[in-house]
């Protein structure tokens, strides 16, 4: 019943499992994750990527060009739009704004996510959104190009509270990741506590941040038990309750088969 809500099976270090996807595959299922959504972060890799789980109907995909990435073909809302018709895709992303190692003029970043939520509005699917170092921006465009009217998710969120709320009355959802079991990591433990039980994700974003005490491994989306057992220990209920509500919030938002 657990759902990774955010993850890159791409890009999964597939050597523990002799280069065989279907034995990863296998492994996260005895971990009881149910449901997967595999996010896109450029179009040159979005084909094998659906390639590479189209035997597999218990994940789902998004599409976008993620926001740091200067060196990958633009997107047109035309193409982002076609795209996302897909049968499997289920979400627009991941997109945002990431200013952490941005140099120069970030317009191009702006243009970028205003694209995507202008697409996300045209083909009425959520978004999905990266957001580091830009928090009054993002807020800002998300509000000028009406994105609540599609809500979406806030991805390994690790902002404010304020933050938080300014995406609640947006129609977002706030997801977790492996950061949330981070030592340095309580002021974001405070935020995933009080987050409303209809509006909580949980996710891996694997490859990358894995849990304690998988830090500095190559994550897999069995971690996001780790997740939920965190979560579900600032919020001081059980973590079948995280489970549960996790699992429920991720198909309202992203209407989802539940496989």
């Amino acid at each position: 019943m657990l759902v990774d809500s955010h993850c890159h099976l791409d890009r999964v270090d597939l050597a523990p499992y002799d280069q065989d996807f279907s034995r990863l595959m296998q492994t996260t299922r005895d971990a009881g994750v149910s449901h997967l959504l595999c996010v896109s972060i450029d179009l040159e890799s979005y084909p094998d990527m659906l390639a590479l789980v189209e035997d597999y109907p218990e994940i789902s995909v998004s599409v976008g060009v993620h926001p740091s990435d200067d060196d990958r073909r633009e997107p047109s809302l035309e193409e982002l739009v076609s795209l996302a018709g897909h049968p499997r895709n289920v979400a627009i992303g991941e997109t945002g704004l990431d200013y952490y190692r941005a140099n120069g003029d970030v317009e191009w970043q702006r243009q970028r996510f205003r694209t995507h939520i202008r697409a996300a509005r045209e083909a009425g699917k959520p978004l999905i959104i990266h957001t580091r170092d830009a928090r009054d921006d993002t807020i800002a465009i998300l509000r000028e190009e009406k994105a609540s009217e599609v809500g979406g998710v806030m991805h390994c969120f690790t902002e404010t509270w304020e933050m938080a709320q300014a995406a609640l009355e947006l129609n977002f959802y706030i997801s977790f990741s492996g950061i949330v079991t981070f030592r340095n990591a309580e002021a974001l433990r405070d935020v995933a506590a009080r987050i409303p039980d209809d509006r909580l994700l949980i996710e891996t974003d694997s490859p990358y941040l894995a849990p304690v005490p998988f830090r500095g491994r190559p994550n897999e989306p069995r971690h996001v038990a780790r997740v939920a057992e965190a979560v579900a220990a600032v919020r001081g209920v059980e973590t079948d309750t995280v489970v549960r509500q996790s699992h429920d919030n991720f198909f309202r938002l992203f209407g989802a088969a539940d496989r």
